[in-house]
């Protein structure tokens, strides 16, 4: 009978001591390359959602501000109906701290009477908390004869 050692074998070459060290000093690094990578796009991920309620939040004043002015510039309106038409829009839509801050002004524009509704609003910075008055939208509207 003949015996014979089974050597194993890594890549068509026999494995030798100083590979098994080296595979065990690598154990481990994977979850350290996954908590790297997971901690910057889920920065990434968390800025790109910080920047889409930041346009959220400044088309709906811009909106609202429009429509506020539209609606204040009607033959049988005033300027303070389109503030509160604007006051109400924001305060439903994303709060009373975002409305704390509407102006309705009347002017001329080449002899036209013409409505600015202004509203000043918090720039939400995380989530929808920030700094005050960072945020100025304004909507106008031509004013019915």
């Amino acid at each position: 009978m003949i015996l014979t050692t089974v050597r194993p074998v890594a890549r068509g070459r026999p494995i030798r001591r100083d590979d098994r060290d080296r595979d065990d000093r690598d154990r481990g690094s994977a979850v350290v390359d996954f908590v790297l990578v997971g901690a910057v796009v889920t920065l990434l991920a968390m800025s790109i959602v910080q920047l889409a309620v930041i346009l959220h939040v400044r088309n709906t004043l811009l909106d609202a501000a429009s429509s506020g002015a539209r609606y204040g510039s009607l033959a049988d309106r005033t300027a303070a109906e389109g503030r509160q038409r604007a006051h109400d829009l924001v305060a439903s839509t994303l709060g009373e701290d975002y409305a704390g801050s509407v102006t309705a002004q009347e002017g001329r524009d080449a002899g036209r009477r013409t409505l600015r509704v202004t509203i000043t609003a918090p720039m939400p910075v995380l989530g929808l908390v920030g700094p005050s008055g960072l945020l100025q939208v304004e909507g106008h509207a031509g004013a019915a004869p």
